[in-house]
């Protein structure tokens, strides 16, 4: 069994940081996609062609087949997944892509006490501000961008982030449990694999082939989930959940940026105003000094 060891909490928010920026790209390009082919085919096919890729890195370096209790925890973490990442990505059919983060900035909140409750981590006062500043960001960027009146195409996306937020937080939780019993190729490939083949229950209803037209795009959104999923993977083997949880309401500022420069979605002053916030939120959370958290990965004889 390799040696355990351990890292910074401030280099383990940075690569956090990156992974989150990277995945911010990917919901950009899975935005595109769903409003090609549909939010089903769209995960599906990423997901298809990233078990691919991760296939090969999987057997390129030469990893072991997990012992049964660790490929269970794959498995669960995987059905988690596929149920968030289809009624997200519905709703970024019918919503700005700022919007959606914005709402789904309910997620870490939920999982920094669920931290608390699954894994036995005490809520520091770092996170609590993170928290605190992060919701209060969200709040004013939301009474700017959520004035008026909607139309129930809206008001449905608004609960499909909702509902996939509130998943999403069970997932962190997840996350920091996999990362301890797994390396980042490893869970990369078969988060990859299940989360398809789990979709692919339902391909007789609703898989299309027309998706083929849109082969790079999503060859595109499968790399950057790729590597986003292996820097958070490392990440969350290195520091504790309350640490980098904070980190994901930077992905709004990722948000802001792809939608301008995507889908011309305006960026306003309350915008800014809220992402202030939510940045410094961050800040504080990465300046916190928890114990360093060792890594030890899980392999058969």
């Amino acid at each position: 069994m390799p040696p355990a060891h351990s890292t910074r909490p401030a280099i383990a928010f940075a690569v956090a940081a990156f992974g989150i920026g990277t995945f911010s790209l990917m919901d950009a390009a899975m935005k595109d996609l769903a409003l090609a082919i549909g939010a089903y085919n769209a995960v599906l096919w990423r997901n298809g062609l990233g078990s691919l890729l991760t296939g090969v890195l999987f057997l390129g370096t030469r990893q072991r087949i997990p012992m049964l209790a660790v490929l269970k925890l794959h498995l669960w973490r995987s059905f988690i997944v596929a149920l968030m990442a289809v009624s997200f990505f519905w709703s970024l059919t019918v919503l700005p892509l700022a919007e959606a983060i914005g709402l789904s900035f309910i997620a870490p909140v939920i999982a920094l006490y669920l931290a608390a409750v699954l894994l036995g981590e005490t809520i520091g006062r770092e996170a609590i501000i993170a928290s605190i500043a992060g919701l209060g960001g969200v709040a004013i960027i939301l009474v700017g961008k959520f004035s008026g009146d909607y139309s129930d195409e809206s008001l449905w996306g608004a609960a499909a982030v909702l509902f996939s937020a509130v998943v999403f937080a069970y997932n962190l939780i997840l996350a920091r449990q996999q990362a301890q019993q797994a390396g980042p190729i490893e869970i990369a490939f078969f988060q990859n694999l299940f989360t398809a083949a789990i979709l692919a229950l339902a391909a007789p209803w609703f898989f299309s082939m027309d998706a083929t037209g849109e082969i790079p795009m999503i060859a595109a959104a499968a790399g950057l989930a790729i590597i986003s999923l292996l820097l958070l993977s490392w990440a969350y083997a290195r520091a504790e959940a309350q640490v980098l949880i904070p980190v994901e309401y930077t992905a709004f500022v990722w948000a802001a940026l792809c939608g301008w420069a995507f889908f011309d979605e305006p960026v306003t002053l309350t915008t800014m105003a809220g992402t202030a916030l939510i940045v410094g939120g961050s800040l504080v959370a990465a300046r916190a000094k928890p114990k360093l958290v060792e890594h030890t990965e899980i392999t058969t004889a």
